[in-house]
């Protein structure tokens, strides 16, 4: 009997440990997907830029140091080397592209642009997509760090080598705020 018993236990343990790990290894697929989901905002925004520097050159040929600092952040963008430094880059991608707007107000033909203008919806466009996928993003993290992070699921994350994933923050209180883009 107590054979039996101890034989119940230890598959009601397995099974526990099978369920957790699993719920584990979905909450890590979630994270991946949410993030790849925010990566091709970024990359949207990440093309629609040389076509953004062209434009604005074309009327601001004295500004080449904020284009340049536009240029520069959006290639170590698209070099980053993990999350957490592509979470870094991206925010200097949007500091460069709020001076890049605060420049246009110099530019009153500039914002006449009809080519500058439609840049200007569709960069709106895909900040506020990648506004709200970096907020679902940042709530499937919290979710899976704490999956990690609290007992008794902690135990099983630390046997599997489950590891706490980045929030999605920015550093700057001006880089919380979407680029805005409006004239």
């Amino acid at each position: 009997m107590g054979l039996y018993i101890a034989i119940g236990v230890a598959v009601l343990l397995l099974l526990w440990v099978i369920a957790t790990y699993n719920k584990l290894v979905r909450g890590k697929n979630k994270v991946e997907e949410a993030f790849s989901t925010m990566d091709v905002y970024m990359k949207k925004r990440f093309d629609l830029i040389p076509n953004l520097v062209e434009t604005v050159k074309g009327y601001a040929k004295h500004e080449s140091e904020t284009l340049e600092k536009v240029i520069a952040a959006r290639n170590a963008a698209g070099s980053s080397k993990n999350m957490e430094e592509r979470m870094q880059n991206e925010a200097a991608v949007s500091g460069a592209l709020r001076n890049i707007f605060a420049l246009a107000e110099s530019y009153p033909d500039l914002k006449a642009n009809e080519n500058f203008m439609d840049l200007q919806g569709q960069l709106q466009t895909v900040e506020e997509d990648i506004a709200n996928s970096r907020k679902f993003y940042n709530a499937v993290v919290r979710n899976f760090n704490n999956m990690v992070m609290v007992f008794p699921g902690n135990i099983i994350a630390g046997a599997f080598h489950f590891e706490k994933q980045p929030m999605f923050e920015v550093a700057d209180a001006a880089e919380r705020e979407n680029v805005k883009v409006s004239f």
